[in-house]
């Protein structure tokens, strides 16, 4: 491998591993964060809508939306590589 791949891919690692040690505090959805203002604005507030299934813990509600947005990357990266590739071809 090249220095340069070297140096990008420890960057990549700092990256992830900082946060993962230095940094403590608790991680919330927007969705959560919302709710608490709207509460605290109007605490007589009754939501009109309440979820079919709610995950068990919020490590499997992370699972569940990191997959589905993975789900969304690849069929975003398939319809701009298809046009591309049919585009090169003409």
């Amino acid at each position: 491998m090249e220095l340069k791949h070297i140096v990008m891919l420890g960057i990549v690692v700092l990256l992830i591993v900082f946060p993962l040690l230095f940094i403590k505090g608790k991680f919330s959805g927007a969705d959560d964060q919302a709710e608490d203002v709207i509460k605290e604005i109007n605490p007589n507030y009754k939501p009109w809508f309440h979820p079919i299934w709610e995950p068990p813990s919020g490590e499997i509600e992370s699972l569940l939306f990191s997959i589905q947005s993975a789900i969304g990357a690849i069929i975003i990266g398939y319809f701009i590589g298809y046009y591309k590739g049919k585009r090169e071809a003409q």
